[in-house]
């Protein structure tokens, strides 16, 4: 059975000049990016931001993924790491609540040069590569847009008779309400800061756990319902342009007739690869999400794409499961010390 694990680059810009964050880890003797093993009921971007948290005292919010890292280790056992970058602002620094644990022995930030020099293992060297392409393009800081449909509703052959009638009021399911307070942690990981949805209750009530847990409104708007975008589409496709051209995090939610229109809005800012990607999330199921990372705004200047990607909400842990795991699940027992091997790097030592 394969091990997935979620760790980040994190870095920073100091007069104009880049660090990044590298991890001394004593009982391996080894310097590596932090990461960690998922726990039951997480998704991965939830691991990594709980992770760098739980390793560096950092509280921190993804940018793109910047790469999926494969190994072995103990008896041959598959792992699979996902790497996203994160930036580590001055106030999120300031706040960093690390000491010094069996864990984590130090937390440097180092220039690219020293942290390669660092570096244990040849696949960590293989995502900070990643890091510095993205930056030498200006693409290292990214903020996104965020396409969410709405969690499962009410089938429209139950609502009403089945006629249609009154479909701006067709409720979310159980399931669909347990899919929303799931959504929670993983918008959390990309942390928008604009919710902006569909005036419609099934996409209201799809936001409303997350923006309680952050103490935010909603921004309702009647051009992101089915009926607003079948009647205008161009008032559509402005909602979009707006939101792209105010540079906030952002998530829009809406309905699955009216993503094409989302969708192609968000594809003038990307180049010929990028259009089938988006046009493959005009089915996104229900409760899906695609995290459409574009360039920060500069002035005078066009946002671009840089990277997308879609994510579901973690399935829900059973009760007693939520009991049992209660701090620390199974897969975050001490590991023993023994030294596993990554592919093609036998000389490497354990990588948690």
């Amino acid at each position: 059975m394969t091990i997935y694990a979620a760790g980040a680059l994190l870095w920073r810009e100091v007069n104009g000049k880049l660090l990044v964050a590298v991890i001394h880890r004593a009982r391996y003797d080894d310097w590596s990016f932090p990461k960690g093993k998922q726990d039951p009921g997480e998704n991965l971007p939830q691991t990594a931001v709980r992770e760098i948290r739980e390793e560096t005292g950092l509280k921190i919010k993804l940018g793109v993924r910047l790469k999926i890292v494969h190994y072995t280790v103990g008896d041959n056992v598959p792992k699979e790491v996902h790497y996203w970058a994160a930036r580590v602002t001055d106030s999120a620094l300031a706040g960093s609540t690390f000491k010094p644990s069996e864990e984590v022995a130090k937390v440097e930030w180092k220039t690219p040069e020293e942290v390669r020099g660092l570096l244990t293992y040849d696949f960590d060297r293989e995502v900070l590569d990643r890091a510095l392409d993205l930056h030498a393009l200006g693409h290292l800081r990214t903020k996104p847009v965020i396409v969410l449909r709405h969690a499962t509703a009410t089938p429209r052959t139950d609502w009403k008779g089945g006629k249609g009638l009154d479909d701006g009021h067709r409720p979310l399911l159980d399931l669909g309400h347990v899919e929303a307070k799931q959504l929670v942690p993983l918008l959390n990981a990309f942390a928008p800061k604009r919710l902006v949805t569909s005036s419609w209750v099934r996409c209201r009530t799809t936001l409303e756990p997350f923006a309680k847990n952050k103490k935010m409104k909603l921004i309702e708007r009647h051009q992101l319902s089915e009926f607003g975008n079948k009647t205008g589409p161009r008032r559509t496709l402005k909602v979009v342009h707006d939101l792209v051209t105010d540079g906030s995090p952002a998530v829009i939610c809406s309905h699955r007739p009216a993503l094409p229109t989302i969708l192609e809005a968000l594809a003038e800012y990307g180049n010929e690869h990028h259009k089938p990607v988006l046009a493959e999330s005009a089915a996104l199921a229900p409760a899906h999400m695609t995290v459409v990372h574009l360039t920060a705004s500069t002035k005078g200047k066009k946002r671009s794409i840089v990277a997308i990607e879609t994510y579901a909400p973690a399935e829900p842990l059973p009760a007693k499961v939520k009991v049992a795991a209660n701090v620390k699940a199974p897969a975050k027992a001490k590991s023993i010390a023994k030294k596993p091997t990554p592919k093609g790097n036998a000389g490497n030592k354990a990588s948690k």
